[in-house]
């Protein structure tokens, strides 16, 4: 099945090059073309497509006005964010606001046509160019714990943090004012939900995520 998109720049040689690299793509389908925010959210709400290629500077609403309104109304296309030049502060927002991707604009659409494919599977693309390596780390750990939240609970992932700092389950109980067999079911829902079975495994989890 094709992988939907909805293409928003306010920049028309920009749009141009986007739908000439993707009309040769089978596994692509542009379902809109926007020339700004306020389009580029209609057009999602319309189409819910896959994934959302945003400019981060456009008139109107902006790509991070965009990303808010989604995250509000809880739309589930993924985004790949274009910007001409990074600003790390609206990179760091945009991925705790649920960014998948981060390319510059100058960079080939070819890069960006394998951008949406792995972030259409549920990976993070940030590309090596563009992002400096304190940042990386930074977003990685701010995709991880979205990751992370979308399989468990808050009350999970609270456990989850204990677990990695070497807690055992009775001084879990004290810190969280809970009983040590509800930190057991918690746990046991965990290891069912990541399909691990160790806390070894389990903190090893939450140093890739983020969480430790």
């Amino acid at each position: 099945m094709a992988i939907t998109l909805v293409l928003a720049d306010d920049h028309p040689l920009i749009l141009d090059a986007q739908v000439a690299r993707f009309s040769q793509e089978k596994d692509f389908k542009i379902a809109a073309l926007c020339r700004d925010g306020d389009e580029a959210l209609a057009a999602v709400k319309q189409h819910k497509p896959d994934i959302l290629v945003l400019d981060i500077r456009m008139p109107g609403k902006d790509g991070l006005a965009v990303l808010r309104e989604m995250k509000k109304e809880k739309l589930a296309t993924r985004t790949v964010l274009l910007t001409a030049e990074l600003d790390e502060d609206q990179v760091s927002e945009a991925v705790r606001l649920g960014v998948r991707g981060l390319m510059l604009k100058s960079l080939p659409t070819k890069l960006l046509a394998q951008c949406i494919r792995h972030v259409h599977s549920g990976e993070l693309w940030l590309e090596k160019h563009s992002v400096s390596s304190a940042l990386e780390k930074l977003l990685q750990g701010e995709a991880g714990r979205l990751q992370a939240a979308e399989v468990l609970t808050p009350r999970e992932i609270e456990i989850v943090k204990q677990v990695a700092t070497g807690l055992h389950n009775t001084d879990i109980a004290k810190r969280l004012f809970i009983s040590e067999g509800t930190v057991k079911m918690h746990l046991h829902n965990i290891y069912e939900k990541l399909h691990l079975d160790s806390r070894i495994k389990l903190s090893h989890y939450a140093q890739q995520k983020g969480l430790a």
